[in-house]
């Protein structure tokens, strides 16, 4: 009967689990299709270390077509999802992406001397995901707009923050060789060579932007991706 007893146990925490992955995964969908305030609240509702992880990237996708006056409290928010999905599951790398990319837009948001602050919290959980998910393309074309972004501030800057403009080539290169048909790899890897040196990389940027246009969206963002390669295409043809 004991034996019986734990077996019962194990089977409900499996159950409970799937149900949660499964959960996540429909906050996922309702993301995809650019759904993304109910998506949040799904992932918030879940109160998982997951759902709080869709919540995150939910709200931070969500408040880059909002008004620039609703952005930073947005972040704000996305970071809290994030630190709560970190404190939950220590080891959800998807959790750690997500808190870096709130922390990253939110850097873009405030300004250069405001977002400094948070340049060696965006490395380390890049590396955080890193480590947890070698695999994670998405942590790859982060890490590399993070040494175009700040190598762009200058040399000392750069040093400060162990920021290297050489860095900017292997990281999208990884990201773009685990998931080629991605759209928006390629729009920010044009976007790091411009911000890196406008006038040196122009050709290569173009060179991205034209294979970006031929890619397939698949998501309603993959779509905003689209329009953005193709608008960004025109302005430097």
């Amino acid at each position: 009967m004991r034996h019986y007893t734990s077996f019962a146990l194990v089977a409900l925490l499996s159950s409970t689990s799937l149900s949660l992955a499964a959960s996540a995964q429909e906050a996922n969908a309702l993301l995809d299709k650019g759904n993304w305030q109910a998506a949040a609240a799904m992932g918030v509702a879940l109160g998982s270390s997951d759902g709080l992880s869709v919540a995150a990237k939910a709200t931070t996708l969500g408040a880059g077509i909002s008004d620039r006056s609703a952005r930073q409290g947005m972040l704000e928010k996305a970071q809290e999802d994030a630190n709560s999905a970190i404190k939950l599951n220590p080891n959800n790398a998807d959790a750690y992406f997500e808190l870096a990319r709130a922390d990253g837009r939110l850097a873009q948001l405030v300004g250069i001397l405001e977002s400094l602050p948070l340049a060696r919290d965006i490395k380390a959980a890049l590396g955080k995901a890193i480590d947890l998910n070698p695999k994670m393309d998405e942590a790859y074309v982060a890490l590399g707009l993070w040494h175009a972004e700040l190598a762009a501030k200058g040399s000392f800057v750069a040093f400060a923050y162990g920021a290297d403009g050489g860095q900017i080539a292997p990281n999208f290169n990884k990201a773009i060789a685990l998931a080629p048909n991605v759209i928006i790899h390629r729009v920010e890897y044009a976007n790091a060579l411009l911000k890196l040196d406008a006038n040196k990389n122009k050709a290569a940027a173009v060179a991205q932007l034209q294979k970006a246009v031929t890619l397939t969206p698949v998501t309603y963002w993959d779509k905003l991706d689209l329009k953005t390669a193709q608008d960004k295409l025109a302005a430097l043809q």
